[in-house]
């Protein structure tokens, strides 16, 4: 028996999920009456919203059919698959899939044709030196254009043969699983060496500790053998060793060349970090010390995430701080893209300050930490990392507006500024044009994919990207324009401070940093949304924009109305004047002295323009 390991790439939509389905039905790894859509997407999250969010391992098993078997000179193939989400957001997700496999099938939607996405992990994966096989999927569609695509992908690499395919209807399925077979190469690990896996994912079981995904790159490991995590120097045992099936299915052993899981027992989460390498004890020693273990030379792992987007999440409860701790460092176990730390603020208590690869990524969070956690976090309003130099010559980094420092302090602050590429069909260049005009951005290049879809290039300041750039980009594309965007430097600005008060009470989590020319743009955008998302109160409520001491916009949630007069019936007017005079010097006491309790939803729909 033979292996392969390959994964999925492509641009979000164009039918990942669908195509692993099929291969699932083809090899007979689930039973048809077990078979469900999307049946590698496991969470209840990506289900509903359609898109891929984890990374999925599966192995499967394939009879190959009689022509590859006279070309091939074996019967059975193992095929590891990992299925890999399609959004910018998550593609640290696609990097560490990359690194665990040989091959890679680039998927095409035939009637949108190469997006932003398709572009960036096809990079990604001829960084890697894996072996590409193009697929064109779509092709039921009354509106494909195949020809069109072939010649989109022929432009991007040198390349004999494409697969033409309907993932949804099976059509075309087994020739790209051939393809596989036939171009990516079998493993090419020592099995008679010293023990060396990659941990590319991992997720923490109660009973079973941290559960690692490993490719086993050399050697073996049976259950119950000691090994080693080279990076953290944390020494464990190997409870139980397995495959995806996709669910976790115990085996013996995992040999060279093998994608299976290691459960280790370790409680500490932080010990088991994903691109360390584990190795194995030697089998003459009885021994726990570091000595005893082969110690070959680790493997490369990972490059570190940058984060794009920074918010801080804080709780109503106090007492529930340690259980935000717990569950964001499940999280980030789950998610190696998400990064943490405490802070504090004097108005919302004892948080964390959190980095996101996008937006996306950031509501992704928050779910999740609702579903699965039962923790519903107030979110500050999401920033990108500024760099100030202050008039003595220190510098500071910070994340939020609570931390700039006052305006007579300041000499300059650098804002990060990112290569932007969309990919557009020429009929919307113009409105795509007028959008990327609005930024504070410079047009750089332009360049033909095709006779009718192009790239165009800008250089765009993070911040404008980050707020809902994609949004804005698709609704004036009608769906087919697409983005990527990659950080590049940080160039000096014009920022300020803008504040955010709600009945003169200034509120933290809406302060944000913005252009000085914006300011008003923003803040009457801001308090106009809140004027909508808040309940009305008894009393008439002040919602104010501030910019250095200065307010600059203003809206009024006005009072909620009660009828005092009803339970009246006849008698003087005086009666009823006097009733209206109580409520109304109520309401002025109200006004003075009330709190307004804003509820956690609206932070993050105020989150969003």
């Amino acid at each position: 028996m033979s292996i392969r390991n390959f994964c999925i790439i492509s641009h979000i939509d164009h039918g990942k999920s669908t195509l692993a389905d099929r291969f699932l039905e083809l090899t007979g790894t689930i039973e048809k009456r077990k078979m469900r859509e999307q049946y590698l997407d496991m969470m209840d999250l990506e289900r509903e919203k359609g898109i891929t969010i984890k990374l999925q391992p599966v192995r499967m098993i394939w009879q190959l059919p009689n022509k590859l078997k006279k070309t091939l000179h074996f019967a059975l193939c193992t095929l590891n698959l990992i299925d890999t989400p399609g959004h910018v957001d998550f593609s640290y997700e696609v990097s560490r899939s990359l690194a665990a496999v040989e091959g890679a099938i680039l998927l095409v939607d035939a009637a949108k044709g190469i997006q932003a996405q398709t572009l960036a992990s096809l990079d990604l994966a001829q960084k890697q030196g894996l072996v590409i096989i193009p697929v064109i999927n779509k092709i039921d569609l009354p509106n494909a254009q195949i020809e069109k695509t072939e010649t989109e992908i022929k432009s991007l690499f040198d390349v004999k043969g494409i697969s033409k395919i309907s993932a949804k209807y099976g059509q075309g399925v087994e020739e790209v699983l051939g393809a596989v077979i036939s171009k990516v190469s079998a493993p090419t690990g020592n099995p008679d060496g010293s023990l060396r896996a990659l941990i590319f994912d991992s997720h923490y079981d109660a009973y079973k500790g941290v559960i690692a995904y490993v490719r086993i790159v050399d050697g073996k490991i049976s259950k119950g053998d000691k090994i080693l995590m080279m990076a953290s120097d944390v020494k464990a045992e190997a409870l139980e060793v397995g495959y995806f099936k996709p669910e976790l299915s115990s085996e013996e052993s995992l040999e060279a060349g093998d994608i299976g899981y290691i459960a280790t027992g370790i409680k500490d989460i932080g010990k088991c970090r994903v691109g360390d390498t584990i190795v194995q004890r030697s089998q003459t020693s009885t021994s726990l010390l570091k000595s005893d273990f082969n110690a070959p030379k680790p493997l490369a792992g990972y490059k570190e995430p940058e984060p794009m987007v920074y918010a801080s999440f804080y709780l109503d409860k106090s007492g529930d701080f340690n259980l935000l701790r717990s569950s964001l460092e499940k999280l980030k176990l789950n998610d190696a893209s998400l990064t943490f730390e405490p802070e504090s603020s004097e108005a919302l208590g004892r948080g964390f300050r959190l980095g996101f690869l996008g937006m996306l990524h950031l509501e992704i969070i928050s779910e999740r930490l609702k579903r699965e956690f039962s923790l519903q976090a107030i979110i500050t309003t999401p920033s990108v990392l500024y760099e100030v130099t202050k008039v003595d010559g220190s510098k500071i980094s910070i994340f939020s507006a609570s931390d700039l420092p006052d305006q007579s302090q300041i000499k300059e602050i650098l804002e990060p500024w990112a290569n932007l590429e969309v990919i557009t069909p020429l009929k919307y260049l113009n409105p795509v044009l007028k959008l990327l005009k609005t930024l504070r951005g410079k047009y750089k290049d332009t360049k033909y994919l095709s006779q009718d879809r192009l790239i165009v290039k800008f250089e765009v300041p993070l911040a404008d990207i980050i707020q809902d750039l994609i949004d804005q980009l698709k609704s004036v594309s009608s769906g087919y324009a697409s983005m990527s965007y990659k950080i590049i430097s940080s160039k000096p600005a014009d920022l300020a401070r803008l504040d955010i008060l709600v009945a003169s009470e200034l509120v933290d989590a809406f302060s944000k940093i913005v252009p000085r020319s914006r300011a008003y743009q923003e803040g009457k955008l801001i308090v106009s949304k809140l004027r909508k998302l808040l309940p009305r109160q008894n009393f008439a409520v002040a919602l104010q924009a501030a910019l250095g001491g200065k307010i600059i916009a203003r809206e009024t949630l006005k009072a909620m109305r009660k009828d005092v007069t009803e339970k009246l019936y006849g008698g003087d007017y005086t009666r009823k004047a006097k009733l209206l005079k109580k409520q109304k010097k109520g309401k002025k006491r109200m006004k003075l002295f009330g709190k307004v309790s804003i509820p956690q939803e609206v932070f993050l729909k105020v989150l969003k323009r």
